[in-house]
């Protein structure tokens, strides 16, 4: 069996999906892609992909390792995000060609279902409560949501009470059996982010995420030792020895994204160091559907996984949604706020060529917004 074809696909509403076509006929699908730069990722696959033309694909971490870094230069969201979605393709090749679905060959599950979590409110959250009302109302356990919009670096009362108010709505909401999550995406400073934390503790938040940007990332020790909310953090780190400089601050749950951070074998690798600092995994994916299916066979076969993000309804996927790609949608059926172990072959999903096609002939030019803050200065989006 040899690789011969790797193709990208843009497709609304912000995703790259990679087919891999072997000489034998398998087929196995990966989706690299930075939001907002998958035309550069796009490049970055095909570049890398010349040296995979000829060559057996199930020899994973030997391509995963002359990938990662045969080039030299290595590292960083476009070479680690092109490297994930070749590695997941890889490994949905991998299970295919032996009949079996991808934890299978990473040890077997370890669960039989995954906890998931979803997304209510937008960048800029407003009527959270309304919509975890709903979110209940479809079964869901736990949510996430924006804590903030943008903020100055050290911002006023009312900003700081405003924050605590939204997640104190949605706590109301949901009672002490289930869960909310909190995500900052970075908008605070270290000095903010110590005055809102302790407002946070009363209502006992499943984690508070990325709460200062990654460049600050070996400071985020000062903040774990004075608060009790456990911090997660991770989406924007993009390797194993990124991870090894914040496992040590007090951490309490690592996200690294699937489609980011090197694909199956890195996440896989980041998951077992995380178990060793006595830290859980919840791998970051507001992505589409093959990430999704990538993200569960690791998180199936990872004995310290929390929960698992997904994108179905999340203010992104205007237009085109999480289940839009897929033959059989059924595999990503949510009961009770879990969804079911996939037990097809490679990733477990079968993704509709004909759908991928279509849709990348319209493609997409998602872009991130860049806020401002009052005083026309950037702010953290």
């Amino acid at each position: 069996m040899r690789i011969a074809r790797l193709r990208t696909y843009p497709v609304p509403p912000r995703w790259l999906f990679l087919r891999i076509d072997t000489d034998d006929g398998l087929v196995g699908w990966g989706e690299p892609v930075v939001e907002g730069r998958a035309a550069t990722v796009a490049a970055a696959v095909e570049e890398l992909g010349e040296y995979l033309i000829g060559q057996d694909p199930r020899r994973i971490e030997e391509h995963w390792t002359v990938l990662a870094r045969g080039g030299f230069y290595r590292g960083g969201p476009i070479l680690s995000s092109a490297l994930a979605g070749i590695d997941q393709a890889l490994w949905d090749i991998a299970g295919k060609a032996l009949g079996v679905p991808v934890h299978q060959l990473l040890g077997g599950h370890v669960r039989d279902r995954v906890r998931v979590y979803s997304w209510i409110g937008g960048d800029d959250p407003a009527e959270v409560a309304e919509q975890a009302a709903a979110k209940v109302a479809e079964g869901f356990t736990a949510v996430k949501m924006n804590g903030s919009g943008a903020l100055r670096l050290l911002d006023t009362p009312a900003a700081v009470h405003g924050i605590v108010e939204r997640v104190a709505a949605v706590r109301e909401v949901l009672g002490p059996e289930r869960d909310v999550a909190v995500d900052f995406h970075g908008r605070l400073s270290l000095a903010m982010a110590r005055r809102t934390l302790p407002l946070l503790e009363p209502l006992l938040p499943l984690f508070v995420e990325e709460p200062v940007v990654p460049e600050a990332s070996d400071l985020v020790g000062d903040l774990t030792a004075g608060t009790s909310i456990p911090i997660a953090l991770g989406e924007r780190l993009y390797s194993r020895w990124d991870f090894r400089r914040v496992l040590g601050t007090g951490i309490a749950v690592v996200q690294p994204d699937v489609s980011h951070a090197g694909g199956i074998s890195e996440l896989r690798k980041i998951a077992t160091m995380a178990e060793a600092f006595d830290v859980a995994l919840a791998p970051h994916c507001p992505l589409g559907p093959i990430s999704l299916a990538a993200s569960l066979q690791v998180g199936l076969a990872s004995p310290n996984l929390l929960i698992q993000e997904q994108s179905l309804g999340i203010h992104y996927n205007a237009g085109s949604d999480l289940l839009d790609y897929l033959v059989d949608p059924a595999v990503f059926e949510y009961a009770d706020g879990f969804v079911a172990r996939p037990t097809g072959p490679g990733l477990g999903i079968e993704v509709d060529a004909a759908a991928v096609e279509r849709a990348a002939a319209t493609g997409h030019r998602w872009r991130n917004p860049v806020w401002r803050r009052d005083d026309g200065a950037f702010a953290e989006w």
